[in-house]
This record gives structure tokens, sequence and C-alpha cells, in this order.
């Protein structure tokens, strides 16, 4: 089966990072241990960027080593608090989530993605995962709503997701799920998307990886070939 594995630009480098702050923070203490000398600004300086460099590489460690899987059928999203798979007949389009205000226009830094049938995606991921994007995107979102609330007039339920929903199919969902719908259906409402891939699980620009996401719908097993090609070459 063709399979073409992801890596996102945030998650690369992690342990090379890790490893640069450690044996500098190692290699400062050792001056410290055989130099009587009071500690200098620029010593305590180079220690709380060792110590930066630790958290960032072993924050970047935890990410999946593939954000994204993509097969002739299924596009899978691996968190490392989860993932979601589409199913390529759920596709519908993608694009850039954009938002517009008399003169004014908003692009997000992030990929769109709209569903045929948003219920069959909600029964397929886990409240645990559906919680964290809540967070995660949070502030993509606000982006969203800001722009139509320049009156302070924004709705409540643009502000706060509740945690009972109902589809237009008559299924129910509560919970993180259910937040997790409301938040798709005012995305809907505001961008004319679902979901959102933000450019940081992305291996590439968020328009390329669109354009890429149009190609794999008309013609997976051409799009995924062309781009394992790529990246042997």
């Amino acid at each position: 089966m063709l399979c073409l594995k992801l890596r996102s630009q945030g998650s690369k480098n992690g342990m090379e990072i890790l490893l640069v702050g450690s044996f500098g923070l190692v290699f400062i203490m050792l001056i410290n241990l055989l130099r009587p000398d009071v500690i200098s600004i620029l010593e305590i300086f180079l220690v709380s960027v060792s110590l930066v460099a630790i958290f960032i590489g072993f924050l970047k460690t935890q990410e999946p080593f593939y954000s994204l899987i993509i097969t002739e059928q299924l596009l899978t999203y691996h968190h490392k608090y989860g993932s979601w798979s589409l199913n390529r007949e759920n596709f519908h389009h993608s694009g850039i989530p954009k938002v517009e205000q008399g003169l004014e226009h908003l692009e997000l830094n992030a990929v769109g993605i709209k569903l045929n049938d948003t219920d069959d995606f909600l029964m397929n991921i886990s409240p645990r995962l559906a919680g964290k994007l809540l967070i995660e995107q949070r502030h993509l979102f606000m982006q969203v709503v800001q722009k139509h609330c320049k009156n302070g007039n924004c709705p409540s339920e643009w502000l706060v997701e509740d945690n009972n929903y109902t589809s237009l199919n008559g299924r129910k969902f509560n919970g993180l799920i259910a937040m997790f719908a409301n938040r798709t259906r005012h995305l809907q409402q505001l961008t004319g998307y679902d979901l959102l891939l933000p450019a940081s699980v992305l291996d590439r620009s968020i328009w390329d990886f669109s354009s890429a996401l149009t190609r794999w719908q008309r013609d997976p097993k051409q799009f995924i070939q062309s781009q394992i090609k790529v990246e042997k070459a």
C-alpha cells in the first residue's frame, strides 16, 4: 500500500537542540567548579540559554515523529495526545481560511478542511484529542471571532463552547466531543471550513499543503508516487 509520511517542521531537530543545551550547561558548570571566581552575568545568561534549549528540545522530542500520514484513502493526523483520520470520501476541499471585514483582510496561518460528513469525523475522534485541539487552536479561532466582533457584541456561544450538540442528522453528542463539534460548526459559519491544520504541523507552507491535498483528492495514487519520488531524489 502506498503511504506518504510527513514530518512537521516544528518537531525537527529536537534531539540536537536537547544535546546542545545539555552540553552547554555541563560545560559552564565545569568551568565554574574549576574556577573560584564569582559567576559572571555572561555565565548566568549562557546557563539560561542552555536551560531554554533543553526545555525546547525536550518538548520537540515529545511530538510524534510523523505528524501526517497519507495513504490512497486516508489522511491521518498524529498528535502526542492521539490521532484522527479522514477518509478521502469525506474530504470536500481545502484552502486557507480567510475573513474579510470591509477593507480589512485576515488569513489564518493554517490549512482549512471542509468535510462532507461532520458526524462521521466526530464519531472517530477521541475526547482527549478533541479537548487538546480546542485549547491549542483557540488562538486561531479567536482571530476570526475578533474580526466579527469589533463592536464587542459577540455571541456567547462563540466564546464558550456548549457541551451539548445535536447534528443536522439528529445525532447527539456531549462533553468534549460536543464542545469540539460546536467549535467546528462556528468555524464553518465564519470561514467555510470545519477543521484546521496549523502551519506548525505541516512539512511545507500552508499554500503548498492545501494544493497537495487537492491533488491527493483528485488522484491519490499519482500524488503519493510523485511525492515519494521527490523525497528519494
